[in-house]
Formats: structure tokens, sequence, C-alpha cells
């Protein structure tokens, strides 16, 4: 689109041509609502600006252009990166079992198996989900043993950023991972990125699961039984759907904790600083027949 349209003067081709180009590069996800918000902000664009000789609408779009064919460059050059990519991942994973969870597709799975390796180097999914730094840290003090701690972080973080990606998009195709998100929003208080974690923690018990077992990932309903994608879909938008309402008062609203700035002592306020006294009391005023302060130190002269 950038690539065509990035003048916005150019925009009034025509809405038709505009719908029937952005569902062709978008494969029908979007179609006449985006091209509407294109056309409205092009219009707004046109409205604010006019031909003010400061907004060179068409020298920016020659730029945007520019940018667009470097890009398509990077694409290129990756694109021979990715063939021997797969043909290594063909090799390791020749079933490709890893992609067959929701959420790991062409890049996931590759990243996932990477890590992973052999599965048999870890005793159970715990251990795999620890390994990745997706479980609680632990923090036992004497007869204190405390819950609901922070995830550890712990291993690599290309594959725990894999899995919290993959989640989002698994909790809209699995059931049972619908539910656990579900839960944390509704329940457990948890906003939209801590309940993904928690996804994808449950994601990583599963991979290491189906990686051991030499066997396919397959949806099923809550009770075990497998269902169809379609079914799957139907299943969630019924029963584990998150309302906006309830992500609306998840969302946080705190700022950042930070320390408060320290008050800059001038003049006669910075004398008045360094009497106080050091428990924190404002520091006392001297009277007018006050003579000046003596000094804890006694001079003593020696007689040469």
């Amino acid at each position: 689109m950038l690539e065509r349209y990035a003048d916005p003067r150019l925009l009034r081709a025509g809405r038709t041509r505009l719908t029937a180009l952005i569902a062709k590069v978008s494969n029908n996800h979007q179609g006449a609502v985006r091209a509407e918000q294109w056309l409205a902000a092009a219009q707004a664009a046109v409205d604010l600006y006019g031909e003010h000789p400061a907004v060179a609408f068409t020298d920016l779009a020659a730029e945007i252009a520019t940018e667009v064919r470097l890009l398509r460059a990077i694409e290129a050059e990756l694109a021979g990166h990715e063939t021997e990519r797969e043909t290594c991942y063909r090799w390791t994973d020749p079933a490709q079992l890893a992609r067959s969870l929701p959420g790991l597709a062409r890049v996931g799975g590759p990243a996932v198996t990477a890590v992973i390796g052999d599965p048999r180097r870890f005793p159970s999914a715990a251990h795999f989900k620890s390994y990745l730094g997706l479980a609680p840290r632990a923090s036992e003090t004497g007869n204190t043993d405390r819950k609901g701690q922070p995830m550890s972080k712990a291993g690599s973080r290309l594959a725990r950023a894999t899995l919290i990606r993959a989640a989002d998009w698994a909790r809209k195709q699995d059931p049972q991972l619908a539910r656990v998100y579900y839960q944390q929003m509704t329940e457990r208080g948890a906003d939209h990125l801590k309940a993904s974690c928690v996804v994808a923690a449950r994601l990583a018990e599963r991979l290491w699961t189906v990686m051991h077992r030499r066997m396919p990932y397959v949806i099923c309903d809550l009770d075990g039984t497998p269902v169809t994608p379609e079914q799957a879909k139907h299943i969630i938008a019924e029963q584990w759907t998150v309302t906006e309402e309830v992500r609306r008062r998840r969302r946080s609203n705190k700022t950042r904790a930070g320390k408060a700035p320290q008050q800059a002592h001038t003049g006669h306020d910075r004398s008045h600083a360094r009497t106080a006294d050091k428990r924190g009391d404002l520091p006392h005023q001297r009277s007018s027949g006050q003579g000046p302060a003596r000094s804890s130190r006694t001079l003593t002269t020696h007689p040469r």
C-alpha cells in the first residue's frame, strides 16, 4: 500500500481500486473497512496541509517507496537463509511435530526445536518449563514458602519470547488453553501479558510432551474429545471469550514507580539544611544575640 499510495492525494484514485488492492495484499483479511480508514486519514491530511510548500507529499512518498524497496531487498536476502533453516529443521524434526502445536508455525517451530534439542535430556515437562524461565521463581526462607512469584526468565530468551507470542494465538484455537487464559483474566485478576505467560508455560509443557512421545498435537475439548478447528473456535466464542469490559479493567493505569526528585537548596536555605537534625527535624533558628557556634575541636598551641 505504501509503495503505491504513500501520497495521500493519490488515494482519490477510487474506493473500489483501493479496496481490491487491500484485499489482495492482506489475503482477504481486510477490505472495505480498512480502505475507508485510509481514505479518511488521507482526506484529513489533505484538508490540514493542502498545497502548502512545507509539506511535500511527492517527495515524502518517494522516500517511503525507497524504504519499501530496501525492505524487499532485506526479505530477498533472508529468503536464502530461510531455505537453509527449513532444510535443517526437516532433518531435526521430520514429522514437523513442533509445528503441530497451535501458534508455532513456519518460524516458531524451528526456533523451539533448536532450543529443546533432544527432549530426553529433560526429566519432565516441568523441568523443560523451568529451563525456559516460564516457571515461578522459588522463594523459600526458613519456614516461609512464598507462592505466586514472578517467572524466573532464565534460559533461552528466543524460545521464551516465541512461546509467549504463540500463546496469544494458541488461546484462540485451543479450548483448553483458552480456558486457562480466561481464568487468569476473569478470576485471578491478571492482565493480558501475565495471562499470556501462563498460557505459554502450559504450551511449553505440551511441546515437551509432543516431542517426547513423538506424536503430533491434537486440539481437544475440556473433556479430552478431539475437535475440529471450526468446533474449537465455536467453543471458545461461546464459553471462553474475555469481554471487553474485563479487558478494560485489567489494563494497568499505574504510572511507573520512581523516586521523588530531591529539592535543591540554594543560598540561605542551604545553610539551614546543613543545621537540620539528623533525624529529619526542621533546622533550629539562631537568636540574634547568640554568638557564633563553637567548634567541637579545641585548638592548642605548642610553644617552641
